[in-house]
């Protein structure tokens, strides 16, 4: 049996590489890589970063599509001693450009398809096309600092400006530990990876298993947006344990599972979880909680099933090495089940924010419990209140920072970027039916004088430097920003987002680009379609998608099976300029031609 304190999460990968050389690490929707070719690629990619000046606390970006290329990536930046910067490929490319500027990128793993698309920088990029041609090198040498750099995940900024958390490898191999412990992983077992590589939960959905000999399985982008196709998914690939986002997690534990499924922990997190799972579920159901900023995860437990317990379940209890506290606004804890903010510590907490000093300074404090040692907390910006069986109750966010479907956003950055678009006076963002599966986000903006805004031409502007979790579904026209008597913002006051308030599309009126779809069967089928993701018995061809309740997610599948049924090449961007029905069949129309 193989030790799994070894000196480095590389070290472990590479032991079991010499044990079991031909056991599975990694399985895509086009291949199976071995231990031995994991370990090797990744080695030679290594000596390839050293050469181009990888070294401690150097940031090294992966932009690639979901394969086991991320894998190799990222593990060939950890052994070559500099920390991984991952970003989704969906991100536009402007952002792209914003981060690898702000992390100082020194080096970007990408493909050569990737690569045209980017703007020049001062990075160097490696396409990993051409990487199984570089000769194979040793990389023995993995001894690291535990207090050096991992990974940097960036997530959105208030400013407008998105901003990198920093954590390092004694936090990430904290987490490794406790995961193994906790959830007995061993080399038999087969564990998902659904999260996007941009999002911190991917790491935590690799790391542990290859550490213990595992077999990681990288599901498909369409699949592991429909909860039922990833259900049957991970009936039929065999997965033993695996990670899934709250919105899609409240679908799964809702649903009926066959007997001999193999799963035996479904863990999840990101979002406030208000379902319990329906009793008789193969399969223990995990609630975990922890910003990005203290690695991924700081509590977790067990969720009991309906009749065996009541009210919304908790986020558990903090990990090994972790701490909570529930401070009030002058740092003093609170009595117990009363409110106050969650602040975390122990070696869970990250260094902090990547060139950012004063905000690292905000929210990463120096905190001293009643009788007890001075420590490093972080002030999550969370409520929460502590139970009386030691567990942490989770209560919502104290600020401007909401999350949507399990992605964190920062509401002031979108207003941000809605500022600099000409003819918005102002702007603000907000989130409808929040906490919801159907939670959406609302743009709220004043157009300067004269100035004639359209739905379309925002989100339009806002996906050229947003990703897609981001856009706005609906955009409200207000005549000025509602403030109370003293002055402040009034977000009570901003009005509801119905039908007669919203901005109107630009193709709305059922023309898109010229083409006007013809009186057939097309609109009828698209109607069908919507109606049946949005669970409706029928659509009116004039509905907009995003009012009805649709949001990326949906989106993402509405599209997969537009996609299907009519051999186009549809995206979700195209969605968001054309989201009625009607609309939809001219740009369908359009692009089957």
């Amino acid at each position: 049996m193989i030790a799994h304190k070894l000196r480095s999460i590389a070290a472990r990968i590479a032991a079991h590489a010499a044990a079991a050389p031909n056991n599975i690490a990694v399985t895509d929707s086009q291949s199976h890589l071995t231990y031995a070719d994991l370990d090797r690629r990744s080695s030679a990619l290594a000596a390839l970063l050293r050469q181009a000046g990888a070294a401690q606390d150097c940031c090294v970006g992966v932009l690639v599509e979901r394969s086991s290329a991320f894998v190799i990536a990222a593990l060939a930046i950890m052994k070559s001693g500099a920390a991984y910067l991952p970003i989704d490929a969906s991100t536009p490319v402007d952002r792209i450009a914003t981060i690898l500027a702000d992390a100082e990128t020194i080096a970007l793993l990408t493909s050569s398809s990737q690569a045209r698309t980017l703007p020049p920088g001062v990075w160097h990029v490696i396409e990993l096309d051409g990487a199984d041609d570089v000769p194979a090198a040793a990389i023995e040498d993995f001894k690291v600092d535990p207090s050096s750099l991992a990974y940097v995940i960036y997530t959105s900024g208030s400013t407008g400006q998105p901003k990198g958390v920093e954590i390092t490898h004694a936090s990430l191999c904290n987490l490794v530990e406790w995961h193994l412990s906790a959830f007995d992983v061993t080399t038999n077992d087969r564990a998902s990876q659904v999260a996007n590589f941009g999002f911190d939960a991917a790491g935590w959905e690799i790391w542990p298993y290859l550490a213990a000999g595992a077999n990681v399985l990288i599901v498909d982008d369409v699949t592991r947006r429909s909860p039922e196709t990833l259900r049957d998914w991970i009936v039929s690939e065999k997965i033993t344990i695996g990670f899934v986002p709250t919105a899609i997690a409240e679908q799964l534990i809702r649903m009926n599972w066959p007997a001999e499924s193999d799963l035996r922990v479904l863990l999840t997190g990101g979002d406030m979880l208000r379902n319990r799972p329906i009793p008789g579920l193969p399969f223990a159901v995990i609630n975990n909680y922890g910003p990005t900023e203290c690695t991924v995860v700081a509590t977790s437990g067990l969720v009991a099933p309906e009749g065996d317990a009541e009210g919304t379940p908790s986020i558990g209890r903090p990990i090994p090495n972790a701490l909570a506290f529930v401070l009030d606004d002058e740092s003093r804890p609170v009595a117990p089940g009363q409110p106050g903010e969650l602040c975390l510590g122990g070696a869970i907490v990250g260094r902090g924010y990547r060139n950012r000093r004063e905000l690292t300074a905000r929210q990463f404090v120096e905190y001293a419990p009643e009788g007890g040692q001075s420590l490093r907390v972080y002030r999550t910006g969370d409520r929460a209140r502590l139970l009386e069986n030691g567990e942490v109750a989770y209560l919502g966010r104290m600020d401007d920072q909401v999350k949507v479907r399990g992605y964190r956003i920062e509401l002031g950055e979108i207003a941000a970027h809605l500022n600099r678009f000409p003819g918005v006076e102002a702007s603000i963002a907000a989130v409808r039916d929040a906490g919801t599966s159907s939670a959406a986000l609302v743009a709220y903006v004043v157009a300067a004088r004269d100035a004639q805004l359209s739905a379309t031409k925002l989100r339009e502007f806002l996906t050229r430097s947003l990703p897609d979790y981001m856009i706005p579904a609906l955009f409200v026209s207000i005549a000025q920003m509602p403030v109370t008597v003293n002055g402040k913002l009034d977000k009570a006051a901003l009005p509801e987002a119905t039908a007669d308030k919203l901005l109107n599309d630009a193709s709305v009126n059922g023309v898109s680009n010229g083409v006007v779809a013809e009186a057939n069967g097309m609109q009828r089928r698209i109607s069908a379609l919507v109606a049946s993701i949005l669970g409706r018995p029928s659509i009116d061809a004039n509905e907009n998608f995003f009012m009805l309740g649709g949001h990326s997610m949906l989106g993402v599948e509405l599209v997969a099976r537009i996609r299907d049924t009519f051999g186009v090449k549809l995206t979700l961007r195209q969605l968001f300029t054309a989201p009625t029905v009607a609309a939809l069949s001219n740009e369908v129309a359009r692009l089957a031609k």
